[in-house]
């Protein structure tokens, strides 16, 4: 989110919002638009993160309308018919289906002028309008931007960690209702690891578990013979609070789906479909026979040289022999194998999972900042109500 609240009346009459149209390829006439609000989300990354490294390509863009587990819709502003700012808006259909999530950029030059608050009041009405009640939006923040001055550190309702309190986003987000829920800290690993560095962690790793692990490993399709042990993992692991999880979802976020084979395969087909390509890695109890840990990174399919941490799990049970750790260094050597041209390599944790911020400094991760997680209830739409109200 990057905007201000606040604007004259004649700025109002200025600002313009409409829905975007998704062209069906890149080369129609009717792209730019398209076109041009990746690019507004590109520049607004650059100029939070200095890099342009989680910013969508249009063709990576484009494929993420065909999720079959999420409906997108992207909101333009337009000032004297220029597109200045977006809003995606992510409306789960599998589940949390009373839930909107918002991604809000205004370009620098045209922030404080209204154009985030034009953009957000159609947002919101949009998701009220699809019967959606609660709203979640993020907010950004380098760590050069985090002081420790007391009085500039905005805590969440759940969690350690803070917002600094004098951010432009920090000010939006609170004058437009939201509420501060949750902090993500956000690190990045230059890659590949130093040979040096990954033979000693296997080691250390490996003297924890004493033998007593086995790892498994894939890409894109779990091995059919895995398949349900995958299941009874992500199962089991849902219900216990993820003390060695990672994601990049909101830490805590309860998404109510249950685990199977048929869920596990349709997961991946929608990954493939959108060209992503998932490497995996678990580890499995010998003595048991059952599958304990599991780690995933995905690779986006228009750049692979910037790649995603995604869920690491380990069962309670199993913890306390660096099998977190075990895990990710193998998974992350045979990332570099397989996809050489991967530079970087991002995650976000919840800042109370100390195991995991351990882990990842021992693999090389640097803080790069934090994401604030925002929560906002919607009035529900009373009986009769249209889309208009």
């Amino acid at each position: 989110m990057a905007e201000t609240v606040g604007m004259t009346l004649e700025e109002a009459k200025t600002v313009e919002v409409e829905q975007a149209w998704v062209p069906d390829n890149l080369d129609s006439p009717d792209a730019k638009d398209f076109l041009d609000a990746v690019e507004v989300a590109r520049r607004v990354r650059m100029q939070t993160w200095g890099s342009d490294d989680l910013a969508y390509t249009p063709l990576e863009k484009m494929l993420e309308f065909s999720d079959p587990y999420e409906r997108q819709i992207i909101l333009v502003a337009k000032v004297d018919g220029k597109i200045v700012g977006t809003i995606d808006i992510a409306l789960p259909l599998a589940d949390n289906i009373d839930l909107a999530e918002f991604t809000l950029d205004v370009l620098p030059e045209y922030q404080r002028r209204g154009v985030g608050r034009h953009l957000l009041e159609a947002a919101e009405q949009l998701a009220r309008a699809e019967g959606r009640t609660m709203v979640l939006v993020d907010t950004n923040h380098p760590a050069t931007s985090l002081t420790e001055i007391p009085e500039d550190q905005l805590i969440p309702g759940t969690g350690p960690g803070f917002v600094p309190v004098s951010s432009r986003e920090v000010d939006f987000a609170q004058r437009a209702g939201y509420t501060l829920q949750h902090i993500e800290q956000f690190s990045s690993c230059v890659l590949p690891l130093d040979s040096k560095l990954v033979a000693d962690l296997q080691a250390e790793a490996e003297e924890a578990n004493a033998g007593r692990y086995a790892l498994h490993h894939w890409t894109d399709r779990c091995p059919e013979r895995l398949l349900e042990g995958v299941a009874e993992l992500e199962n089991a692991a849902g219900e216990v609070v993820h003390g060695e999880d990672e994601a990049d979802e909101p830490a805590g976020a309860d998404t109510g789906m249950v685990f199977d084979a048929a869920v596990l395969r349709e997961t991946e087909d929608a990954a493939m479909a959108q060209g992503r390509r998932t490497v995996v890695t678990a580890v499995e109890h010998v003595a048991t026979g059952k599958l304990v840990g599991l780690t995933t990174i995905s690779v986006l399919a228009h750049r692979q040289d910037v790649v995603f941490q995604d869920d690491t799990l380990v069962l309670q049970e199993h913890r306390g022999n660096k099998l977190g750790l075990l895990i990710k260094v193998a998974n992350m050597e045979r990332l570099s194998e397989q996809f050489p041209d991967a530079r970087v390599i991002y995650t976000w944790n919840a800042p109370e999972n100390r195991y995991l911020l351990t882990v990842n400094k021992q693999l090389g991760f640097t803080t790069a900042g934090v994401t604030g997680l925002w929560q906002k209830e919607l009035p529900r739409r009373s009986a009769g109500a249209t889309t208009s109200d």
